[in-house]
């Protein structure tokens, strides 16, 4: 009976491999649905919490519901309407900040020379194309308002899961109710993801704020669409805060040369180490976090199937598989290859060493 399970486990990992990549194909064929569909489910679970404080003053849910959507659509209809104007003032300003660029590669080029270093200008500026490098910058902002554009359907489909959360709680329980263990395990996942998002959400709305603020006192351009890549891009673990760091990096590199760009460095430097890696983890805790090779890899995945918002909905995504898996007993050995090596304790003396138990 043994080597008949031992034969089988090949074709059951060969048959769970080729269901996964047809699901993943699925997905990305079917991405202009499925984006909307996870960057609703997203914000319904970060405007989960407000509704229920809302509705725990003794508040009829609808009535929760309609007033925290009509402070996020006035908050999205602001942020579009941000969006938008700086993306057309980004555009007009494309071949000022070329000139400028120019302007400093010229007396990079100059300063070096000065040492003995011999580079050919025209080399330099053939390698690398100024004006794409602005234009990426650009499209970056165009695909943000382009996501804001599709805001009506996103928000249609999270006032109905919003609504569907009263009832949640019983249809778990008519579902799973005689089997206590699912239903447990089931309320623990959904409370850790819940707690999850919204300490996240919190540490990335302070790091937006930081970051404008900061952005602002040094006359950076755009700062509020800085502040707002921060926000977004803080959901990323590690690679997020340099990705969203080096556009504001070098627009003040064109603005105002290499002093007060290392100044803006050091500014997300500093941001970003003080509620990543002091705040967030007291506030998170253990229990939910992923390998930095577990994320590395959920970025490629997800911005190849999802496209630029895979990146920021990557990591949240595996967040909740790994919880997910946590849950049983034949999958949690998955959710521990996902996590980090912190989480693992220190093994006790003498286990996996057969010469210990001599």
């Amino acid at each position: 009976m043994a080597e008949t399970r031992l034969g089988e486990a090949p074709s059951r990992i060969l048959v769970g491999g080729a269901a996964l990549v047809i699901l993943i194909a699925g997905i990305q064929a079917a991405s202009s649905i499925v984006t909307p569909l996870l960057v609703a489910i997203f914000l319904a679970a970060i405007l989960e919490s407000p509704v229920d404080w809302i509705a725990r003053r003794r508040v009829p849910r609808w009535i929760a519901v309609l007033l925290v959507m009509l402070a996020t659509v006035s908050v999205i209809v602001g942020l579009g309407a941000v969006i938008g104007a700086s993306a057309a003032a980004f555009y007009s300003a494309i071949p000022h900040y070329q000139a400028r660029l120019d302007q400093h590669f010229t007396q990079l080029l100059s300063w070096l020379q000065g040492y003995g270093l011999a580079i050919s200008r025209e080399t330099v500026l053939a390698s690398m194309d100024v004006g794409k490098t602005m234009q990426v910058i650009g499209g970056l902002l165009s695909g943000l308002g382009v996501l804001v554009s599709n805001g009506f359907l996103i928000l249609l489909v999270v006032v109905f899961i919003l609504l569907e959360g009263e009832s949640l709680a019983r249809k778990l329980h008519g579902a799973f109710g005689r089997k206590p263990e699912v239903l447990g395990q089931l309320a623990k996942f959904l409370d850790s993801f819940k707690v999850y998002v919204a300490i996240k959400t919190l540490t990335s709305l302070a790091t937006g704020a930081l970051v404008w603020g900061m952005l602002k006192a040094l006359g950076v351009d755009f700062a509020s669409v800085w502040g707002l890549m921060a926000f977004a891009f803080n959901y990323i673990p590690n690679l997020g805060s340099i990705l969203a760091a080096v556009p504001a990096v070098l627009l003040a590199w064109v603005q105002f040369g290499p002093g007060k760009a290392l100044a803006v460095a050091l500014g997300y430097l500093v941001v970003n180490n003080l509620l990543g890696v002091v705040v967030e983890p007291r506030l998170m805790g253990r229990g939910v976090g992923l390998s930095p090779l577990v994320v590395f890899l959920s970025l490629i995945l997800w911005a190849w199937v999802l496209g630029p918002v895979g990146m920021v909905l990557a990591v949240p995504l595996m967040v909740g598989v790994k919880l997910a898996l946590e849950i049983g007993e034949g999958t949690r050995w998955l959710a521990i290859l996902m996590g980090p090596a912190t989480d693992i304790g220190a093994p006790n003396p003498g286990e996996g060493d057969p010469g210990a138990r001599g």
